[in-house]
């Protein structure tokens, strides 16, 4: 691995901002193939089998992705960040699916610049601004972002973890969050509890608890199916004293901060991932017009070729998909729907096609060596966080008018 100019990648951010029909149309857009290049040199990890093996954060990665401005994609330049648009963004996490090969790395910056990062900006006052977005945006501080409970689930306002008002302007915070992304590594959380889950929706309060909080507990991390280099693991808060001054928007608003957050998030958080569905397609041409079966290449053969095109096929419906909600967003239009379609789309299209690279390259995309079958193993999850494929279904038929 070369890390000789670490800062090379943000030349890549200093072009003029992409539209989103430029990104949909230019599978090669510059912006994205200066990252992709930068990405190439400095985001394969030698050792990913064995981390892998072990859900071994990759540190250095991330010191690399810091050093490129990776963080900074986003967040307003007053607080550090770079302020680029929303299509930018998704070209330089594209091209990290495509050319960097851990993905549980790439999941975890998406998970601050698309989650983390922004519910402080849009929801923070100016004091939670500025005591955490120049750290987020500077690699200093990492957050995690935590709603999931054991028992609630994809019925998500109705969480146990309580909060009540405590002494000399604070909140106190009991209960538990489960399969909480990077919470072995995070420095900050944003935490959801409700007053009373008898309330439902309307009970919820939005908090950033600091990882050193007396009363919070963080777990072990779990390993998983895939993106077992992400840390994963469950929060404590055992009679956690908060400030009031890290409550985020009033009493009541938890539910609306998490909806406004999700709208467009859900799908841009994807974004790495159908880059790598791409990388994956590119790696199976490449094998079927090499692999020799019967004296000619198994590209010749029809049930390999057409499985080969439905990858193809999956991968650009995809690419709309996320590039359109990218220019509703953009353009101060709603994108609920048109998210939900994507981040259906772009899951169980990486499942399929994960699944037919493995059935191209037979017994090798079987076995770990060659990496082919982390790749189905790392996309299971698209189907499970940021609200699962049922509840987006939900979500699209209640904009068409239906349930």
């Amino acid at each position: 691995m070369n890390n000789s100019n670490p800062n090379s990648a943000s030349i890549a951010v200093a072009v003029d901002a992409p539209s989103a029909l430029e990104a949909m149309v230019d599978l090669r857009h510059p912006l994205k193939a200066k990252a992709m290049a930068w990405a190439d040199e400095n985001m394969v990890s030698d050792d990913l089998a064995e981390r892998d093996a072990s859900c071994t954060f990759w540190s250095d990665g991330w010191d690399r992705a810091v050093d490129a401005d990776v963080l900074k994609l986003r967040v307003s330049p007053e607080y550090g960040g770079l302020g680029l648009d929303v299509v930018s963004a998704l070209l330089w996490f594209e091209a990290l699916g495509y050319s960097g090969n851990d993905a549980g790395l790439n999941f975890a910056l998406a998970c601050q610049v698309w989650t983390m990062q922004p519910i402080i900006e849009r929801f923070g006052d100016d004091d939670q601004k500025a005591r955490y977005l120049p750290g987020l945006v500077s690699g200093d501080l990492k957050g995690a972002f935590t709603i999931t409970e054991t028992e609630s689930g994809s019925d998500t306002f109705s969480m146990g973890t309580t909060y009540a008002p405590g002494d000399d302007e604070t909140y106190v915070l009991n209960g538990t969050k489960a399969y909480v992304t990077m919470a072995p590594e995070a420095d900050v959380f944003i935490v959801f509890a409700t007053k009373d889950p008898a309330l439902g929706s309307w009970g919820v309060t939005t908090f950033l608890v600091d990882a050193d909080t007396p009363g919070l507990v963080v777990g072990e991390n779990r390993p998983k199916m895939g993106l077992r280099t992400t840390p994963f693991a469950d929060l404590t808060f055992d009679n956690c004293v908060v400030p009031a001054s890290n409550r985020v928007g009033p009493e009541g608003a938890g539910a609306s901060i998490f909806s406004s957050a999700m709208e467009a998030e859900r799908a841009f958080v994807l974004a790495a991932q159908i880059g790598s569905m791409e990388r994956q397609l590119d790696d199976a041409v490449a094998f079927a017009r090499e692999r020799q079966q019967f004296g000619k290449p198994i590209g010749d053969f029809q049930a390999v070729s057409h499985r080969i095109a439905n990858m193809k096929l999956r991968h650009e419906n995809s690419r709309l998909l996320l590039y359109k909600a990218a220019a509703l967003d953009q353009a101060g239009q709603p994108s609920m729907e048109t998210a939900a379609l994507a981040k259906i789309q772009a899951s169980e299209a990486s499942i399929d096609s994960s699944v037919d690279a493995i059935l191209t390259h037979g017994a090798r995309g079987y076995v770990t060596e060659y990496g082919v079958e982390q790749d189905l193993r790392n996309v299971a999850g698209g189907v499970v966080y940021g609200g699962t494929s049922d509840i987006q279904r939900n979500v699209v038929a209640h904009q068409l008018g239906l349930g």
